[in-house]
């Protein structure tokens, strides 16, 4: 498939979830909570070549498998997937492994056209606020291409083509546990790494900190003739995702997962939760009401009761937000403490940025440096 066509798969299917209404996809999104996965520091030296033979490729751990986009958990996934990510001071590492769920399930999977050479999808958002984000798309047909989008296109983004070759490397081959298995029933392994150079444009950092958060996800896409039995119902792209978004758009950085990089070389360090998960959903609830209310009359609301917005207090979060006017749109703001912080107060932006106060972020992101190990396992 061709950059164009790519293109115009993923504009096509936000347009049909636009259409549904913001409140009734935020109803679908709201209850499904971003995974997370460490991302440790790599030990040996890897060579791109689709193998994964390394020993720091087999001490990583896997994500969980990968889920409808939608998060359907009827929905039959003919293909498993499921990745492993690592860094070092010069890359990020991602491998990507496609095997088919059973031999039964095989030959079902072959009559989806490229079903065992999709597209791969890696989404990255560096601060977490939904805005500059970067896109790599590793295709048989087109290669590998990295892009940069200012926000999502639901709020009007723009699309910025960004590497050389040089900094992408990809590989594909044969997955190394089925190797002996007849063709049809094999899978196949995608392996990736991305210069920090060629992430700079949003992160201005290089490599990152120990127990930094990045909102991240990984998503392989095929595209069935009318005939495959796995064709989507409007005979549209089906999509594969590590964090469900509730919604068939990729580009929803809100519902992302999260990558976790530590420092530690091959442990077992444990997932620590975004500490503003809280106050992003009350936030981003109330975005997409704004979304509607301006869809139907044209100008944002002013106020919570204008919105039809009623708030419903939750741990660490007391107070309502409160919506300012402002000559782009609007602005809303949330005070949400964190354990050992002082109140952090938290804004979203009418086209979906989230941020924290400057001073206040920092103090977060020291917070992270100091909390003990605990959470949930990558």
């Amino acid at each position: 498939m061709d950059r164009c066509v790519t293109v115009a798969v993923v504009v096509v299917a936000w347009a049909l979830t636009a259409r549904a209404g913001y409140v009734d996809e935020w109803a679908r999104m709201k209850g499904l909570v971003p995974r997370g996965y460490v991302c440790f520091r790599a030990t040996n030296a890897i060579v791109i070549d689709g193998r994964l033979t390394e020993p720091t490729w087999q001490a990583a751990p896997w994500t969980m498998d990968f889920v409808a986009i939608d998060g359907d958990s009827n929905r039959v996934v003919p293909v498993r997937a499921r990745a492993k990510l690592l860094w070092d001071s010069t890359n990020l590492y991602v491998a990507l492994v496609l095997e088919p769920a059973g031999p039964k399930l095989a030959a079902a999977a072959a009559d989806v056209a490229g079903a065992l050479r999709p597209e791969v999808w890696l989404l990255l958002d560096p601060d977490c606020d939904g805005h500059a984000y970067y896109e790599v798309v590793v295709s048989s047909s087109a290669g590998t291409q990295l892009r940069l989008l200012d926000k999502p296109p639901k709020d009007g983004g723009s699309v910025k083509p960004l590497a050389s070759s040089s900094s992408l490397r990809a590989a594909l081959g044969s997955s190394p546990a089925s190797s002996r298995l007849p063709e049809l029933e094999r899978g196949w392994t995608f392996e990736l790494a991305i210069d920090w150079q060629a992430l700079l444009v949003a992160t201005g950092e290089g490599s990152p900190e120990d127990r930094q958060h990045w909102r991240m996800n990984l998503a392989w896409m095929t595209h069935p003739s009318e005939k495959s039995r796995w064709a989507e119902p409007a005979g549209g792209a089906q999509i594969w995702v590590w964090s469900p978004h509730g919604v068939a758009d990729l580009h929803r950085p809100e519902r992302w997962g999260y990558l976790q990089f530590s420092r530690r070389r091959g442990s077992r360090a444990r997932f620590i939760p975004d500490a503003a998960l809280a106050a992003r959903n009350a936030l981003q609830e109330l975005y997409y009401y704004q979304k509607d209310f301006y869809a139907q009359h044209g100008r944002w609301a002013v106020s919570l009761s204008e919105l039809g917005y009623r708030f419903t207090p939750r741990p660490g979060l007391d107070h309502a937000p409160v919506i300012r006017l402002t000559s782009e749109g609007f602005e809303a703001s949330i005070d949400g403490p964190v354990q050992g912080l002082r109140p952090l107060r938290w804004h979203i932006s009418h086209d979906g940025r989230f941020w924290a106060d400057p001073e206040l972020a920092l103090q977060l992101r020291r917070y992270y440096q100091t909390v003990p190990d605990a959470g949930v396992e990558p």
